[in-house]
């Protein structure tokens, strides 16, 4: 079965505007993007398009050249000291000179709100995005039961959910396998991970329930499937022109008992 990811989005979008209805402060988002990826400034274009229609006010700071590591500390710090800015998201991934968690450390708790430092109250937004899929595909596929996940209120339901399951992720990029591993791992949920590596991964393939796919390859083909199994893609890859996932849908759609597309699924 085909999970309709905008169908997802659009119910939770609508849920979040009477939510900002009720809340009179204002809002402040700003968002650093070093470099010129196309990928990221259509990840950057996204979240301006959400906060405009949260009335959430936008600020992109896009660095076209990469900075030093204490030029940009101080970029970031010049936002944290901002009153109106509530939020800070740095695009990942970044240039390696850049790319390190203690850039993390120049941000509160309270501003960072991608999850990325330790005891923050905030979850990676890709896998909160997967564990919503998760919600849904194994809870509720009607309208009304599209939700928002509490991890917090949800933690049973999840374990609950996923206990007889066998899950493989596949990738371990820190834009996309990795902090889902975090997220499930957090609920202390089993997983098995894959990555360019390992070794016959396919053998894993084979016996999983749920594989969430994060590579940008296509890595999965229909004989490494096992009927039934659910297909969750986060990864993307251009072919002829058209954004694809990390599986081909036409050859696992009647394989699948649940899959994401691509465009159109998790993100």
């Amino acid at each position: 079965m085909f999970i309709d990811g905008r169908k997802i989005a659009n119910s939770l979008l609508g849920i979040l505007k009477k939510e900002r209805k009720t809340i009179k402060k204002r809002i402040g988002l700003s968002v650093f993007l070093v470099g010129n990826a196309p990928d990221q400034l259509s990840f950057v274009k996204i979240k301006s398009e959400m906060a405009k229609a949260l009335k959430i006010d936008f600020k992109f700071i896009h660095l076209t050249k990469t900075p030093n590591f204490i030029d940009f500390a101080n970029l970031l710090k010049k936002e944290v000291f901002n009153p109106n800015v509530t939020g800070i998201i740095i695009q990942q991934p970044l240039p390696a000179q850049l790319s390190t968690d203690s850039i993390y450390d120049y941000i509160p708790l309270s501003k960072e709100i991608e999850g990325h430092k330790r005891k923050t109250e905030f979850i990676f937004p890709l896998g909160l995005a997967v564990m919503t899929l998760i919600k849904y595909i194994y809870y509720g596929k009607k309208k009304e039961d599209i939700n928002f996940v509490d991890m917090k209120k949800d933690r049973v339901l999840f374990k609950n959910i996923l206990k007889s399951k066998k899950i493989v992720i596949v990738g371990r990029g820190m834009t996309g396998g990795m902090p889902i591993g975090k997220t499930l791992g957090s609920l202390n949920i089993n997983y098995i991970s894959t990555n360019s590596t390992t070794v016959e991964p396919e053998s894993y393939f084979k016996t999983a329930d749920l594989i969430i796919t994060s590579t940008g390859k296509k890595v999965i083909e229909p004989s490494m499937l096992k009927p039934g199994v659910v297909l969750i893609n986060t990864g993307v890859r251009k072919e002829n022109g058209k954004l694809k996932g990390d599986y081909e849908e036409s050859e696992i759609k009647d394989i699948a008992s649940f899959y994401t597309p691509t465009p159109g699924g998790s993100g």
